[in-house]
């Protein structure tokens, strides 16, 4: 079988890879920026047939995708920082957008019977009602961020081809994942950076915080990406799933947590420059539609995560 993963280098995409390449009878291939770091795959790069392209050329990804005929598609690729977002709107529509669509009209016009995971996310649902939590797949999509927009037209992108081209697709929408190799600008690896450059005598014995009262729903990248695979196994042409755990953890109980993994005397400061310009307070996911289709069910607890993620920067810093 032939699986390819767009972002292979990115954080769930390394993830993703390390999952697949302990399966049997699997060639896998990449795609990842000519001038992104490889990092998070160093340690399986030769496990790789691995291809440098920006996916917003279409020309580069249909000679790719004809060249390899993959079996899977996992389309990781993209801008993933919804903060980011707000810098440079057109950038991150572009990319996620277009990007989505090089993907899907490369397969067609390759005339390939690929099956397509598209990885888009929670924030699609954006402003969601305290009486509609947990949130379901049938959720009204109120997106607040250029980010969410971004991957709410791939979600529908990926809709529209399977209903239009009867290509086999199927769209996640993942809540908030955590792990090892998540870049420092996403809250909890902020904050375990922080604590093991602190350990280090690299910074002020203090963490600047954004706003730590909302509370999310979290579960570990190593579960999400179980349950991308499955999406393609046991998961339903046309369907979108919502992967999460189904709890909601305050940020503020998650950084309590990482400071008593460490002996070092702690103070907590907000940082307003750390605050999103729309905020949504509350997030917590129904996983039951994917439960239901796939037996897919969060494994790994929260507080293994988090020591995890302390140690993969204790490393790192």
């Amino acid at each position: 079988m032939r699986v390819l993963v767009t972002g292979i280098a990115g954080f769930a995409g390394s993830h993703l890879a390390d999952f697949i390449l302990n399966k049997n009878n699997i060639k896998l291939y990449g795609i990842e920026l000519s001038d992104k770091k490889i990092d998070n795959i160093s340690h399986i790069k030769d496990k790789i047939e691995l291809y440098r392209c920006d996916i917003r050329d279409d020309s580069a990804v249909y000679r790719i995708i004809s060249k390899i005929k993959p079996d899977f598609i996992f389309h990781l690729a993209g801008q993933s920082f919804p903060l980011r977002s707000w810098s440079s709107p057109s950038d991150s529509l572009i990319t996620n957008i277009i990007g989505a669509l090089n993907i899907l009209e490369a397969v067609r016009k390759s005339k390939i019977d690929s099956r397509i995971h598209i990885a888009c996310s929670s924030e699609e649902y954006g402003e969601v009602k305290r009486n509609e939590m947990p949130i379901r797949e049938c959720n009204p999509l109120r997106p607040l961020s250029p980010y969410a927009v971004g991957k709410l037209t791939q979600d529908m992108l990926g809709y529209q081809y399977y209903k239009v081209y009867k290509m086999f697709i199927v769209r996640t929408r993942a809540f908030n994942h955590l792990g090892a190799r998540m870049d420092e600008n996403f809250v909890i690896s902020s904050f375990s950076r922080q604590i093991a450059l602190i350990e280090k005598n690299r910074q002020r014995p203090v963490i600047y915080v954004g706003n730590i009262n909302v509370r999310r729903d979290f579960a570990d990248v190593r579960d999400v990406v179980e349950a991308y695979w499955l999406a393609l196994t046991k998961g339903r042409a046309g369907e979108a799933y919502n992967i999460c755990s189904g709890k909601g953890y305050k940020i503020r109980k998650l950084l309590e947590i990482l400071l008593s993994f460490t002996s070092q005397k702690i103070e907590i400061k907000i940082d307003r420059c750390r605050f999103r310009h729309s905020d949504i307070l509350l997030t917590i996911g129904d996983n039951s539609k994917f439960y239901r289709q796939t037996g897919w069910k969060p494994k790994i607890p929260i507080k293994e995560t988090l020591r995890d993620i302390l140690a993969y920067w204790r490393n790192k810093v």
